[in-house]
């Protein structure tokens, strides 16, 4: 097993970690303006980001095709700030398991899709994996009340949560995970702005208290800068399929510190659940099989960026641009949908 794919699989692992727990955060700006809130929230992380990019950070962007743009701007739209629309409009009429059990099947789909873009072939210790973990996602969230519409948002936050990794596969590569993270979070720091301005008006800000202050603050240091960055970089390592896998640790996670807010208990199910999701991760990654993870093949690399243009590697920050891993790897994650039984949840989900 080599030092890369486990290192890769930890990166993951702790990225979708911080994404479940974010929603005892999320659960503290129930008051706060969503719109503006987002947008404060990708603007503040894009700050932070942008200085860790490298001195030729700005060549590199001059570089991106008028496609590579789109595909930012089209992965931003959709796996953050639509993703989080979706989830908030799906809670109108379903209980927040409805859309978080959709959003547990998207290990499933990307371990399908990835290969199939690729002109592959989907691996089958990924994709039992991927299914293991979904029901092991359903069963710690349980099934809520719903109708019609509930089912159709549910599913539009399926399809952001599968766009958030799928989009990124080719970009990864040319940006790295760094770079990646503080230009999407840039793009979707003024999708978000201009949707605030559209329905809030003056209204989209306000001065957030102490409590929400603190919240607020997690989410763009913790769960966006550093969850995004450890995310792209596991994708990069392991593949969009493996690395999705561990998706299935965030509502884990969220139903673990769902009491530490008071808006959720962890029983029987819960207990149950974060097993099947384990062993539906060593399954897919490779775990209970010698050298499986370390024979993780990678897609053809993308266009090489210049030495010391990216930090292309998330976490030793050495320059240059990787090869694009097979798939993409998740958000932190914003958070992703609160994960509660019943009417208990953790709050609105938010990458």
């Amino acid at each position: 097993m080599t030092t890369s794919p486990v290192r890769g699989a930890l990166l993951a692992a702790f990225a979708c970690v911080l994404v479940g727990a974010s929603f005892t955060a999320n659960s503290l700006l129930t008051a706060y303006p969503y719109t503006g809130g987002q947008a404060l929230r990708y603007g503040v992380a894009f700050l932070l980001l942008l200085p860790l990019c490298g001195s030729g950070t700005t060549a590199v962007l001059r570089r991106l095709t008028a496609r590579q743009w789109g595909r930012l701007a089209l992965l931003a739209a959709t796996g953050m700030v639509g993703f989080n629309l979706a989830v908030l409009a799906a809670e109108r009429t379903a209980e927040p398991a409805v859309p978080g059990v959709f959003v547990g099947c998207a290990p499933v789909v990307v371990a399908v899709v990835v290969p199939l873009l690729s002109r592959g072939r989907p691996e089958r210790a990924v994709a039992a994996g991927a299914l293991v973990v979904a029901v092991g996602a359903f069963t710690v969230q349980g099934w809520g009340r719903t109708d019609g519409a509930g089912l159709g948002w549910s599913a539009a936050a399926l399809a952001g949560e599968v766009g958030f990794a799928v989009l990124a596969v080719p970009l990864v590569g040319p940006l790295g995970p760094r770079l990646l993270s503080a230009v999407v979070c840039g793009v979707a720091a003024v999708e978000a702005g201009a949707l605030a301005l559209v329905f809030d008006g003056r209204a989209a800000l306000r001065m957030p208290d102490p409590v929400e202050t603190a919240a607020l603050l997690w989410q763009a240091v913790v769960v966006t800068v550093v969850g995004f960055v450890c995310w792209y970089a596991a994708m990069r390592r392991i593949g969009a399929g493996r690395a999705t896998l561990f998706s299935g640790l965030i509502p884990v996670s969220a139903a673990l510190t769902a009491p530490l807010a008071g808006t959720g208990g962890y029983g029987a199910a819960q207990a149950a659940g974060s097993l099947l999701v384990g062993f539906g991760v060593a399954l897919g990654a490779g775990l209970l099989g010698a050298g499986l993870l370390g024979s993780v093949r990678r897609g053809p690399p993308g266009p090489e960026a210049p030495p010391r243009a990216v930090c292309a590697d998330g976490v030793h920050g050495h320059g240059g641009a990787g090869r694009a891993g097979s798939g993409p790897g998740a958000d932190g994650r914003d958070s992703r949908p609160a994960v509660r039984r019943g009417g208990s949840g953790a709050g609105s989900g938010a990458r």
